[in-house]
Order: structure tokens, then sequence, then C-alpha cells
């Protein structure tokens, strides 16, 4: 059965930092993208960050210049390094495998998804 399951969430001022991670069981990385999406109360799940099997990487405009999404492969896990962090940053984080081209990724084309953890960032 496959499973993500992340971790690594929680509270931070504003300019601070938090790293999530997406440990990922019963699953192959070949021929896929990962990625993390977030939701804020009353929004839609957004994309956050994607990065395939090649390790190219895409960010949302957000996020561009202070995220970074890596992965471990002899871990399997799925990382999510985040710097100066804003209030605007704050939402459930949650971790998702697909087998779309990452630039194609939708909260649609996600085929497995994690519990999600929460962020949350405050001025």
């Amino acid at each position: 059965q496959v499973q993500l399951v992340e971790s690594g969430g929680g509270s931070v001022q504003a300019g601070g930092s938090l790293r999530l991670s997406c440990a990922v069981s019963g699953y192959t990385y070949s021929s896929n993208c990962m990625g993390w999406f977030r939701q804020a109360p009353g929004k839609e799940r957004e994309g956050v960050a994607s990065i395939d099997n090649g390790g190219t990487t895409i960010y949302a405009d957000s996020v561009k210049g202070r995220f970074t999404v890596s992965k471990d492969y002899a871990k399997n896990i799925l990382y999510l390094q985040m710097n100066r962090l804003e209030p605007e940053d704050t939402a459930m984080y949650y971790c998702a495998a697909s087998f779309v081209d990452c630039r194609w990724l939708t909260p649609d084309r996600v085929k497995i998804w994690g519990q999600g953890t929460q962020v949350t960032v405050s001025s």
C-alpha cells in the first residue's frame, strides 16, 4: 500500500524557516512527479513546488527564491525547505505524487495525497 506521510509543520514567526518532510512507502520515484500543495482556510488548494525524476523543479511565483524542493532517493523522502516565511504562507501543506509531467501537475491529477501538515506563520 502506497503511503505519503508528512512531518515538520509547526508555528513560526515571519522570517523564520521550516523544513517539511514526506516519507514515501510502497512507491517508487520512477517516471513520476512529486510535489507540495497547500490550502489555506476558504481558499483552493494550490501547487507550491514539484520535482521530477530528473531533478527538474517548478515553483509557484509566490515562493520562488524562498522555498526549495528536493528528494533523497536513498531514504525515499521528499523535502520542502521553507525560508523567509510570511504570514501568507500559513496553510495546510500536502505532499502529492502523480504520474503526469510536473508541468501539468494540478490537484485533480494527483494520484496519492499525504494527510497534510499545518504551517502557521505569525507576524
